[in-house]
């Protein structure tokens, strides 16, 4: 794991810090949130199950963690320069590392069902996060995700380039648009 750790920091460090500084404009505050996007890196590198997908699980972790940094601060969606966050988000939200397939199988969801895959999701909202955000019941939002991700399932099981084992768990999916 320390070697794993090295080799990103040694292909990473310098292009994450500059994007970082690109978000937030300030060198002290971005060298902090660099430096704690290789911490959570660190602890959580034993999660990521295909090493192929290390760049972007890693750029997911540095927006999560400048997403973080500006709910802290209090600052409203305005003023994120180019991080999208689900107040910003529409029916044509960037989908960005999913194919075709699994990207119209979201976007055909109900609304209610699309919001709350792509907050939970892609957004990383947890689910009492979501309540607050819909201003509905902590049970009601439980029960809106699980639902959404029952329709999702079903329906991407049929797209021709998702992975899933005999039991209908979904694996992985291939990317054929690289």
């Amino acid at each position: 794991m320390k070697n794993e750790i090295n080799t990103i920091w040694l292909d990473l460090n310098e292009e994450l810090y500059h994007f970082i500084l690109g978000k937030i404009k300030d060198e002290q505050v971005s060298k902090d949130i660099h430096q704690e996007v290789f911490l959570k890196i660190q602890a959580k590198i034993h999660q990521l199950q295909h090493t192929s997908k290390l760049t972007s699980w890693v750029y997911q972790i540095t927006r999560n963690t400048i997403i973080d940094h500006f709910r802290k601060q209090g600052k409203t969606t305005s003023s994120i320069e180019g991080i999208e966050l689900a107040e910003e988000q529409s029916d044509d939200f960037d989908y960005a590392k999913l194919t075709n397939c699994i990207n119209q199988k979201i976007g055909v969801l109900s609304a209610q069902h699309k919001e709350a895959i792509i907050l939970t999701t892609f957004q990383e909202y947890s689910q009492k996060e979501l309540a607050k955000h819909l201003n509905i019941s902590y049970s009601g939002t439980k029960s809106r995700v699980q639902k959404a991700r029952e329709i999702l399932k079903v329906q991407l099981l049929s797209c021709p380039n998702v992975i899933a084992d005999r039991t209908g768990k979904l694996l992985d999916f291939e990317n054929n648009e690289e």
